[in-house]
């Protein structure tokens, strides 16, 4: 086999063709066609390095996804080891392989409390929140109510970009180019404290939001609505945190109507919230739950769609519509399957739940540290290892800096400069390193952000003796 050198000699070659024959998500092929693509080589921990040799730290979990950090032989060894067994076998029909047993034994066993039972083990998070619409249509079919078929969703949620995931998510960015979508999907507004019309009070933020859900419920007709879907904290959204009571009144909307709740744990889900799960912070029972990334942090493409034991009965008796007629040649995949009991073992085992609490709790501190100092930080949210910075222009009246001002092309050409990969989407940082991260990498990059504002904005910052470049 190729040793790593003769890898990143081989993708040095290809850097100035990449962008001529590879298109990449979420970005217009003319973009990426002016400059070649930063081609990564290696990895280890929470640090990338790329074909050059420069590491750094990975701000952004690959996707949200490595949580347990880049090329851990734990895992590295179950791949490696069911490889040896089989590779691959089709879970259609009657058939399964050991793995896929084991985790959703495994998987029923963490989620006793959501009182989750069944799984349909999928690809990707995109694929989990098909799955789930499927089964809500279906479920209200075999309970003989078939008119229940609309689905509710969030103005700033994400979920996903297969056709019913695009059509539930609320951005008209995502949509633009592939409407119209399809019927039957409706959004509703969410509580977002920093930026909405109403209230500066969480607790009535929660209340009129909720109350918008309900009445969106009622005009539409409590028996034509299957299911209302969220991520308990909205990440590509702006990882927008609702206020504390927000869940437990969705929870009861959804009851009084005959509604079905589905959480979209796709990024909340394995501990990245300070929580095992993010409903299960505010002490919610879904009815659905899409899960993905951190199931097996990204080491195979995996996702799942968990059930409740609620849901699934209606699937327990005779039904000439009750055949699940969905699946992917991918699920329940072997290879994933054993890197997700590898994985689980290594978040159980590590405390790396209670570690995103701690570090994400350190990392929104020092960057409330920059509010003070800065005008251009209009707000800093987050909880467990979501955190996000939102920059405007104006803090008086929250003005946004739009996609491509000046300073926000500085500042993260600054973040890459000094060794930091983050996400920025329009005008906020979002930061979601791996839940394996330490103290003094969360003080680097709190560091690497503070400078890069400063350099941005022209200003002098003086030295830090924690500030110090990914080793």
């Amino acid at each position: 086999m190729p040793n790593q050198a003769t890898i990143s000699e081989k993708s040095l070659q290809l850097v100035p063709r990449a962008s001529g024959h590879m298109w990449h998500p979420m970005t217009a092929p003319a973009v990426n066609s002016l400059q070649a693509p930063l081609v990564i080589a290696s990895a280890q921990g929470i640090h990338v390095t790329d074909t050059t040799g420069k590491t750094y730290i990975d701000g952004s979990a690959g996707m949200w996804n490595v949580n347990v950090g880049h090329n851990r032989p734990e895992i590295k060894a179950a791949i490696a080891a069911q490889m040896e067994r089989i590779s691959y076998c089709s879970t259609f029909g009657a058939m399964t392989t050991e793995p896929a047993l084991a985790l959703s034994t495994r998987l029923a066993e963490l989620m006793q409390i959501e009182d989750m039972t069944r799984f349909m083990f999928s690809t990707g998070g995109s694929d989990a929140v098909e799955t789930a619409f499927k089964l809500a249509r279906q479920y209200w079919l075999l309970e003989g109510q078939p008119r229940k078929s609309k689905i509710i969703s969030l103005r700033n949620g994400y979920h996903g970009l297969h056709w019913a995931g695009t059509a539930a998510s609320g951005s008209p960015v995502w949509k633009a180019a592939y409407e119209p979508g399809i019927p039957g999907f409706l959004q509703v507004e969410g509580p977002y404290p920093y930026r909405n019309p109403w209230t500066s009070d969480p607790q009535q933020l929660g209340e009129i939001c909720a109350g918008i859900l309900e009445r969106e419920i009622v005009h539409q007709g409590p028996d034509s609505v299957a299911a209302f879907i969220a991520e308990p904290v909205q990440g590509v959204g702006g990882v927008i945190v609702p206020p504390d009571n927000y869940w437990p009144l969705v929870r009861a909307v959804c009851d009084r109507h005959n509604v079905l709740l589905i959480a979209d744990e796709v990024i909340t889900g394995f501990g990245r919230t300070g929580s095992l799960f993010g409903c299960r912070r505010w002490g919610v029972k879904p009815d659905l739950m899409c899960l993905a990334k951190g199931i097996n942090s990204g080491y195979v493409p995996m996702g799942a769609t968990a059930v409740s034991r609620r849901v699934a009965q209606a699937w327990e008796r005779e039904h000439p519509m009750a055949a699940i007629m969905h699946g992917y040649t991918g699920s329940g995949h072997p290879l994933a399957c054993a890197a997700a009991l590898a994985n689980l073992d290594i978040v159980i085992g590590e405390g790396l739940t209670q570690n995103a609490a701690i570090q994400g709790a350190h990392l929104l501190e020092r960057f409330q540290l920059l509010k003070g100092r800065f005008a251009c930080v209009g707000d800093v949210r987050g909880t467990g290892l979501m955190v996000c910075i939102e920059f405007v222009k104006d803090r008086s009246n929250r003005q946004p800096h739009v996609p491509g001002d000046p300073f926000l092309v500085s500042f993260m050409q600054n973040c890459m400069r000094l060794g930091l990969l983050a996400r920025m989407q329009a005008n906020k940082l979002y930061l979601s390193p791996p839940l394996v991260v330490t103290r003094s990498a969360v003080d680097q990059i709190a560091d690497v952000v503070e400078e890069a504002i400063t350099s941005a904005m022209n200003v002098a910052v003086p030295e830090r003796a924690s500030a110090s470049q990914p080793h």
